[in-house]
């Protein structure tokens, strides 16, 4: 049996012990990595939760209450994997290494150099090369007003912004946001935040977000006097969010921030907004799928981490800025025109991830390696530069951006001097030794020298002893007890020279020690540890000559990537034959020949493609048409070119003319949640509320079957009041799938349309063709498709006999149009707050009766007083 628990008098534990369960109280919301020698040791729960998780060898050491104390541990070489594992499990690590030396009055001195989690890893092994690692960090403030502020640590990017306290926007902006770690308040409500986000959330000391200190916070960090220049003087809330950051920054890396040299306001109305549901549907990040292709899986064909993380991050959050959208595709098509991308992919193959390095390097983690890259990085910038400048005819702006900034002779300055000072392949680690060149540093130089030419040195020694003593039998020689001496015959000892030391008499020789022969002596044996402690401060030298560069390097990251984006795109739209967008300033969607890319990309055989048009005229397109038929893809396909079009990128289309957007929200299938006690229908009505409650004139609407999960005359009389909700009063671009065929009678009203996706019954064989066309579909083709999936013929042929007699029996139901679209648009909208007025007097009236005494007479007056107060609405 273990000890899982110390014993709580520390009286009773060893030196040793003490001292880590100090360490551990100071971080006991933390597994400690204990250093001792060439192991990071776990003991008591920590050792008992790492040795599950990592499947290792649970030991012991020593007895804690008599009971051996649980013991783990993991090679400091190749911790990093294991330190992986455990994060990724949910766990922090607080790596505690040895400081001090070795004394004999207690144990060697340790402390926390670090704490590792999902928000604050920055080593390449433990870190997702293609996304973003965002803590964020919220500020309740006053006035419903909510702080936001995030930062990825691994690459500086730190940006903060306010909204309104809404939990319908907050939900939207984490879901763009994606956070690895969330930070509130210890006042705040743990499982309200912890239900909108798969991260941890931690609490962190309520007064890292205090208003009133965050802007000297800031401040201090930019070294500014003021926040006016990054815009968000007036943003309290937004501010106390990054000082938290900050904070916590600060308490987990031991060090200060160098790389963190500015804060960047986000504004949300500047982005076309996508909710978690939205993400999820149209597969922008992730596939719904293991097995699946996402969007992003498709368009990342950059070359470089940098790019891939910008090209998420612009599919995350496309942006609204026309200028910026007409710079994106200027550039697209400059490098397609100039066919730039391969020439651009083999000039990336030199340049490695800079964004991340540089925040090792401020943190003063790099590794060196991380210099070696930096050094290539640099040297490539320039003729990365010679490249898109080289392309004839006038550059856009952003191409002409890009070539500027890496046009600074810093980079080469830069380059030159790391060749200067580093090996071409260094070790792993700066304590192996071998990673500075020689000729960098004489000191070094001859340290190195003494330890590998020591025998060279001695016989060169010996011999200008002999040259200047004449004494023909001297000769120096070594051994472990007696270190290096000079040995001399007994004849010749007599002649030995005044500043010759006697150490030892022998039979037939004497020997002796110089003041040149012992410094030599410590000289060498002490070459080797003296070599690598040089070679640490030079290094350390080197990391600060470095950080003075970070700013010019994190230009240099930030232009790379743009371009690594841009021939991305490039490269895909010449493979699939994508066009460049345009924009309209009325509300519409005009596509022709529209497809989706990522099925396009995974088909073998010709793409069938489809128009899109929603505009004043017809705001609301009801599409019928069997199951399988194409009717979602088709809704996504439009939903993504919009997306890619408000990223600034081309699009799979013959053409594609795109009006301002403010939304995009999609409702296509459903699953049970479980976890949360909501029914598929439950979790079908909840987003359809949504999209409801928060949709505009601007919005994209795709709407599945709405309905579909309850009984046929509630989810009809569902569906219906939905498509009179989102082309009356809302007005919102909507593409609405069902099966409920009496809803095409709708499109009588205004602004309401019919198209169904084509499939023809050929010799009882279906065949779905993909094509969308106008009108509503003339059957479902159900049956077809349940014998399409296997089920077996008896059970169809059952079906059809039914069918039969429920067509023969059943008169069509037509949904009545006349003039309730123009009823339900003027009526008023019911609100909670109305309606708790309206009822007002009756609940007053209904709380006065005492129910347990009152005669059946008196209750029947109560009833009639009821209906005759009751409102008329």
């Amino acid at each position: 049996m273990h000890s899982a628990t110390p014993a709580t008098d520390l009286s009773q534990h060893t030196p040793m012990m003490q001292q880590y369960l100090q360490i551990k109280q100071a971080y006991a919301d933390c597994l400690v990595f204990y250093r001792m020698g060439d192991f990071y040791e776990l003991f008591y729960n920590d050792a008992v939760l790492a040795a599950k998780v990592l499947g290792i060898t649970l030991t012991q050491r020593g007895k804690s209450a008599g009971e051996p104390i649980a013991m783990c541990g993991v090679p400091y070489h190749a911790a990093d994997a294991y330190i992986a594992r455990l994060i990724k499990a949910g766990h922090r690590i607080a790596v505690c290494e040895q400081i001090g030396e070795a004394s004999k009055k207690g144990p060697m001195q340790r402390a926390v150099v670090r704490i590792l989690s999902a928000g604050t890893i920055t080593d390449d092994a433990l870190l997702t090369d293609a996304l973003q690692q965002n803590i964020v960090a919220l500020c309740v403030g006053k006035h419903s007003r909510l702080g936001i502020a995030t930062l990825d640590l691994s690459t500086g990017r730190f940006a903060c912004f306010e909204i309104d306290d809404s939990p319908q926007l907050l939900a939207s902006e984490l879901a763009r946001l994606a956070p690895v770690e969330l930070l509130i308040s210890e006042r705040s409500d743990l499982a309200l935040y912890q239900a909108m986000v798969d991260c941890q959330v931690l609490r962190r000391p309520f007064v890292d977000f205090d208003p009133s200190n965050a802007s000297s916070t800031l401040c201090q960090q930019f070294a500014v006097s003021t926040l006016a220049g990054f815009g968000i003087e007036a943003l309290p809330y937004a501010q106390a969010a990054a000082a938290a950051l900050l904070h916590y920054a600060r308490d987990t890396q031991k060090t200060d921030l160098l790389h963190i040299k500015r804060i960047i306001h986000e504004q949300p109305a500047d982005f076309v907004t996508l909710d978690a549901t939205t993400r999820k549907n149209l597969e922008i990040i992730y596939p719904l799928f293991a097995h699946g292709t996402s969007l992003f899986d498709l368009l990342n064909k950059c070359q470089t981490s940098m790019g891939s993380r910008l090209l998420a991050q612009m599919l995350m959050q496309p942006c609204k800025d026309q200028a910026v959208l007409q710079q994106r595709l200027d550039a697209i098509g400059f490098i397609q025109a100039h066919a730039l991308e391969r020439p651009l992919q083999s000039q990336f193959a030199a340049i490695s991830d800079l964004e991340r390095i540089i925040s090792r390097v401020a943190l003063g983690s790099a590794k060196p390696r991380d210099l070696v890259h930096t050094q290539h990085s640099c040297a490539n910038a320039a003729s990365l530069a010679t490249l898109l400048a080289s392309a004839s005819g006038e550059q856009p702006t952003l191409i002409a951006n890009v070539v500027l900034a890496l046009q600074q002779a810093v980079y080469p300055q830069l380059a030159s001097y790391l060749a200067t000072a580093l090996v071409a392949d260094p070790p792993m680690l700066v304590r192996d030794g071998g990673v500075i060149k020689e000729g960098f540093d004489a000191q070094l130089d001859e340290l190195r020298h003494l330890r590998t030419h020591a025998g060279d040195v001695i016989l060169a020694l010996e011999a200008a002893e002999r040259e200047r003593t004449g004494l023909s039998t001297l000769k120096i020689a070594y051994n472990r007890v007696s270190g290096y001496y000079i040995a001399l015959s007994k004849v010749q000892s007599e002649k030995a020279p005044a500043h010759f030391i006697r150490r030892q008499t022998l039979k037939n020789e004497e020997r002796y020690t110089t003041p040149e022969l012992k410094d030599f002596e410590d000289k060498i044996l002490s070459s080797e540890a003296r070599a690598l402690a040089r070679e640490k401060h030079l290094y350390e030298a080197l990391i600060g000559h470095i950080q003075a560069y970070i700013a010019p390097l994190q230009q240099l990251a930030s232009s790379v990537a743009t371009i690594d984006v841009l021939q991305s795109i490039s490269s895909i739209a010449h493979q699939y034959q994508w066009v460049r967008p345009t924009y309209q300033a009325s509300s519409g969607i005009n596509i022709r020949a529209g497809r989706h890319p990522v099925v396009e990309s995974l088909i073998n055989t010709p793409y069938t493609a489809n128009d899109t048009q929603l505009n004043a005229d017809h705001k609301l397109v009801i599409i019928t048409g069997p199951n399988m038929g194409g009717k979602s893809t088709y809704m996504r396909q439009s939903a993504i070119i919009c997306l890619l079009a408000y990223c600034g990128f081309y699009v799979p289309a013959a053409s594609a003319c795109i009006g301002p957007l403010d939304r995009i929200f999609t409702r296509i299938g459903s699953a049970d949640d479980l976890s949360s006690g909501k029914s598929t229908f439950m979790v079908e009505m909840v987003e359809t509320a949504q999209i409801l409650n928060h949709a505009t004139a601007q919005s994209l609407v795709l709407m599945d079957e709405v309905g579909r999960g309850t009984s046929t005359y509630d989810g009809l009389a569902l569906a219906h009041a939905c498509i009179l909700e989102l082309c009356g009063r809302i007005g919102a671009l909507t593409l609405f799938a069902t099966h409920y065929f009496e809803l095409t009678g709708l499109a009588h009203l205004p602004y309401v349309s019919n198209m169904h996706v084509n499939a023809q019954e050929i010799d009882g064989q279906l065949v779905l063709l993909h094509q969308v066309r106008t009108g509503p579909a003339s059957k479902s083709f159900g049956l077809q498709v349940a014998k399409l999936a296997g089920i077996p013929l008896h059970v169809i042929a059952a079906a059809h006999s039914k069918l039969s007699e429920l067509e023969a029996y059943s008169q069509p139901r037509q949904v009545a149009t006349g003039d309730l679209f123009a009823q339900y648009t003027q009526a008023p909208v019911v609100s909670e707050a109305s309606v708790h007025a309206l009822y007002a007097p009756l609940m007053a009236m209904l709380a006065e009766v005492d129910a347990d005494n009152i005669t059946p007479r008196q209750a029947l007056d109560v009833l009639v007083a009821l209906q005759a107060k009751r409102p008329k609405v």
